[in-house]
């Protein structure tokens, strides 16, 4: 049994006990608590507490859920010299993450096409679990793709060069370093790129509903009705072979480090040895693989709203794309000094503050975009990262809704085909998979509740809603 402390309302503290470095900190209302004690999130959490050079708090969000070592939802802070990183820390889909992308239609101008525009999509996007993507990559050509991110896939026909600033880490990470990556991880990749995999991943087609936030909302250019798409997915074969490798050689190198920890799953590499340099420059391609992956299906969202509406090219804009799992060296004041870190965000998204100099320009004055998808009967949620953020959560907030039942689970409580008709029937939503045993598996029953996620969020101050955008279409894998 974890302790837990209530701070207030919607936060809650694990004390430290022995061997833990700083105290735990839960940022959950009381019903989404109760869910999260369902597993062995909170052991987690505690566990973390245990990892050296953390500071001030191991973090859970609001959707949080057991992981590997970290839970999902997890946020450390570990000092880049005294403490170091942990490639269970950021997890094996390397940079999952999510894009948003505007239209100039309202519903109405969709709804009647939106089955064409689904099944175009469909045919476009490749998705399922396995699936190879249309295009298909020497090793060099990966090479590329993985050192210069979206910024090579704009410079090959996917996309414009305003993309990427609308980027986090504009696209790229810089640090990428295609040396240090297996043939393994090449071979997996080298036929995924523009591929939207299996899972939680998904394209959606959603409108803008509720709007919280009018003056925000006219900064990120949205207005009630709007068209929109989402993009969900991540570094695919090539991000879980990156972490396998790296978890592998680890765990080995550093055998005497795993006997100390709680956890072995917690494994790390000590800051500033060759390790953790080596580590940080693949996860990095890994990385710059997902970015890039997002902007050849992002190409292919806009060639698809060419082929059956009226519209150019260019009239399909991105509103902002967001990081999941992953670790970024960043600086932080704590305790009144200025430190170098590795924040690791493992199913976190980056949610920096108004005035941060990493938020783009146009969007500065309002904090960064910050989207948290829910399941597929929910819609999702555009924030934007607020004030506190820095000193509550390293400039973090939630990455979704987050499961509440294991997959296994949901397959024998949901059947793919009574979930898609029921969305239909009941909320005018179509969906369309690869794989019906998929659409069990995140069937809207699985996960928390998208709103208690964000009013949490909201409340605690790590993020403020801006809008609702509700789902028309949803393509899974």
């Amino acid at each position: 049994m974890v302790d837990l402390r209530k701070i207030d309302e919607n936060t809650w503290e694990i004390p430290k006990e022995e061997g833990m470095r700083v105290p735990g900190r839960v940022y959950a209302s009381e019903n989404l608590l109760e869910q999260i004690k369902q597993d062995k999130t909170l052991e987690q959490i505690k566990n973390v507490a245990h990892l050296p050079g953390i500071y001030k708090h191991s973090i859970a969000m609001p959707d949080a859920h057991q992981g590997y070592g970290f839970s999902i939802g997890g946020v450390a802070a570990l000092d880049v010299s005294e403490g170091g990183i942990s490639p269970g820390g950021v997890g094996y889909d390397i940079n999952c993450g999510v894009r948003l992308v505007k239209t100039p239609l309202k519903a109405e101008e969709v709804r009647g096409k939106l089955k064409e525009l689904i099944n175009v999509l469909f045919q476009k996007v490749p998705s399922g679990v396995g699936k190879s993507s249309n295009i298909s990559l020497s090793h060099g050509e990966l090479e590329d793709v993985i050192e210069g991110g979206a910024g090579w896939a704009v410079e090959n026909g996917y996309g414009l060069e305003e993309d990427l600033e609308r980027l986090e880490e504009n696209g790229c990470m810089e640090e990428a370093d295609s040396s240090v990556v297996s043939d393994k991880a090449m071979n997996r990749g080298r036929n995924q790129v523009g591929c939207l995999g299996a899972g939680n991943h998904f394209l959606e087609i959603e409108k803008v509903g509720r709007i919280d936030d009018e003056e925000v909302a006219d900064t990120f250019n949205l207005e009630e009705d709007q068209v929109c798409a989402m993009i969900h997915t991540g570094s695919r074969g090539f991000g879980h072979q990156v972490c396998t490798d790296y978890l592998r050689e680890t765990e080995k190198k550093y055998k005497n480090l795993v006997r100390k920890l709680p956890d072995k799953e917690l494994v790390y590499a000590p800051g500033g040895s060759e390790m953790a340099d080596r580590y940080f420059r693949a996860m990095s391609c890994a990385v710059n693989f997902a970015f890039a992956n997002r902007q050849v299906i992002m190409h292919q969202v806009r060639k698809a709203f060419e082929e059956v509406f009226d519209l150019d090219y260019g009239d399909l804009e991105l509103v902002y794309g967001v990081c999941h799992n992953v670790a970024k060296k960043e600086e932080h004041k704590i305790n009144g000094e200025n430190k170098k870190v590795y924040v690791h965000r493992k199913g976190a998204t980056r949610a920096f503050p108004p005035g941060h100099e990493k938020v783009p320009e146009e969007y500065r004055d309002v904090g960064q975009p910050v989207l948290i998808p829910g399941n597929m009967g929910e819609g999702s949620y555009l924030l934007r990262g607020s004030d506190g953020s820095m000193e509550l959560s390293f400039g973090s907030a939630p990455h979704g809704s987050g499961r509440i039942m294991s997959r296994t689970r949901a397959k024998g409580e949901f059947w793919g085909e009574t979930v898609a008709k029921d969305l239909k029937e009941t909320k005018d939503i179509l969906v369309k998979a690869a794989s019906m045993p998929v659409v069990a598996e995140e069937a809207p029953g699985a996960y928390k509740n998208l709103e208690e996620v964000v009013d949490t969020s909201h409340n605690v101050g790590v993020a403020e809603k801006v809008l609702k955008l509700d789902s028309m279409g949803v393509i899974k894998g």
